[in-house]
């Protein structure tokens, strides 16, 4: 219950977030929406600077040559900022993906195994971080080197404290520089495999944001980087305690608890926060009944034309042969990988695939008994259904609902099957005004994007190109700008209106119009 109240602030307080930055910002563009793209860019950022910096850096002498690198104003100093600041920057773009992901309540279930080795990606990070510091051997790497150390000298695995190399009684030798760049070279190598198990399970993952972001991100680290390097401190001195030393709080908080509180206190705080981020998935897991139920196919109803399969955002689902002697294959939902966003219900001309009760007849169902009623009661003026998902603001409801529109809640746009506005425009509505998610913002990943192609670039399980186009608008609805979107709104209001009335039918049954069903003509 207490992880269900701190999804809901998580989400309110990202939906804040997200406000304040469309309004200095194009939503398109918004970093917080792009947050994971952004930590997966970052990671070949910090492939290529630091392929650079291996070249030039000598394990015989590491504060001397990193000193040597951030001397070097045309190359190297920006190369090792650049470095060192996108570390800093994956970090934070990891940890608000996680939130995100955390909030829109995406961590259980089939996405388990992406949210336990996001986790791991962010822990490796870490780590990699701090042998980086170690590596440069200045006042700050020999810090967090003491601190590390101070640590692993409570456990009992090794026979001598390694507290004990930094005692400046003899040489720092070579062997513990060798081991750090060692670690910091094979860490990097199990964040790929770690990447690769965090999309695994991911049907088109996309890692890279837009190329305007990109070039924003590297441009704006280059520009970081010239007005203001780096901190070096001093090289490491066994024998001196520095005035002061630079702290990077990003990936080195842990420094001042490590330094004041008892190793084990340390420990216990590290393994609780670790068991509970792992958890997340099992302590957040929903039932899997009602609108968490896994979709079903009814083979009835399937023409084998494997367009939910191309569509499900998680590849849960496969053509296999059928067993009743009909030529084609038939869907098999896998219900282990099923994540009941409900976009295959969509996908399906037929209308023969979904989560139980959300499949496209159960949505023309819901449409008859609870929508269409309530249009007909309407006086005159236009009839504006407003469907929106039902992640979107409060705020723009109450506009929408003020405006004189008839709302009509779904999961996800990409879940709204085109039948439904088909009969809707048949039955009477003068226009359907759909306002869904930013598309890199969906929690079912690509409804936004399937819900344009099968509306107006006749993706298969399209609207029909006997619906005529003008009384149907496709909006995007971030958060923070319910005006703007009220506005489209309104303008989309006077373009109906300036139509002629809609012809109301009687009788609709969107199913006689779908493609032949053999096996619904037999039954």
């Amino acid at each position: 219950m207490i992880l269900r109240h701190l999804e809901r602030a998580t989400r309110r307080s990202l939906r804040v977030a997200d406000a304040a930055m469309h309004r200095v910002a194009v939503w398109r563009l918004n970093p917080l929406h792009q947050s994971g793209t952004i930590a997966a860019y970052l990671l070949a950022v910090l492939t290529v600077t630091g392929l650079y910096l291996i070249l030039f850096y000598r394990v015989g002498a590491p504060a001397a040559s990193v000193q040597r690198i951030a001397a070097d104003p045309w190359l190297g100093s920006w190369m090792r900022s650049v470095h060192r600041y996108a570390t800093d920057l994956f970090l934070v773009a990891a940890v608000i993906h996680g939130l995100r992901v955390f909030g829109q309540a995406r961590s259980w279930g089939p996405r388990a195994r992406a949210w336990i080795s996001g986790v791991a990606l962010v822990g490796i990070g870490l780590a990699c971080a701090w042998t980086g510091f170690v590596m440069a051997w200045d006042s700050f790497g020999q810090r967090v080197a003491l601190a590390g150390a101070r640590l692993f000298d409570v456990l009992p695995v090794l026979s001598e404290p390694v507290s004990r190399i930094f005692a400046g009684d003899r040489a720092m030798p070579s062997a513990f520089f060798f081991l750090n760049l060692f670690v910091h070279i094979g860490l990097p190598l199990g964040m790929g495999i770690g990447l690769w198990l965090h999309v695994s399970k991911v049907a088109r993952p996309m890692l890279a944001p837009p190329r305007a972001l990109r070039w924003g991100l590297a441009l704006g680290l280059i520009a970081l980087a010239v007005a203001m390097p780096a901190p070096l401190g001093p090289a490491a001195d066994a024998l001196r305690v520095p005035a002061t030393t630079p702290l990077n709080f990003s990936t080195a908080w842990w420094i001042p608890l490590a330094e004041s509180r008892p190793p084990l206190l340390v420990w216990g705080a590290t393994v609780l926060l670790l068991a509970v981020a792992v958890s997340v998935p099992w302590l957040t897991r929903r039932p899997r009944e009602g609108s968490f139920a896994p979709s079903v196919v009814d083979p009835r109803l399937c023409t084998g034309c494997d367009q939910c399969t191309q569509d499900c955002p998680w590849g849960a689902i496969t053509m296999v042969p059928r067993t009743d002697n009909r030529p084609t294959l038939v869907a098999l939902v896998d219900p282990a990988l099923c994540v009941s966003c409900g976009i295959c219900a969509a996908s399906c001309a037929p209308m023969g695939v979904g989560p139980e009760g959300r499949t496209g007849r159960h949505q023309l169902v819901d449409v008859r008994s609870a929508l269409l009623p309530q249009l007909r009661a309407l006086g005159n003026g236009p009839r504006i259904v407003a469907v929106y998902c039902g992640q979107t603001d409060m705020a723009l409801r109450a506009h929408l609902r003020h405006a004189g529109a008839t709302l009509h809640e779904v999961p996800c746009i990409g879940t709204l099957h085109t039948s439904v506005i088909e009969l809707l425009l048949r039955q009477g509505a003068a226009g359907v005004f759909v306002a869904g998610c930013p598309p890199r913002d969906c929690a079912a990943r690509e409804g936004p994007k399937w819900t344009d192609l099968r509306m107006f670039h006749d993706r298969e399980a399209e609207l029909q190109a006997r619906v005529d186009r003008r009384r149907v608008c496709l909006t995007t609805a971030p958060a923070g700008l319910s005006d703007a979107t009220l506005a489209e709104y309104r303008a989309f209001v006077a373009a109906v209106t300036a139509l002629d009335g809609p012809e109301v039918e009687e009788d609709v049954d969107i199913r006689l119009l779908c493609e032949p069903l053999p096996a619904e003509v037999e039954a």
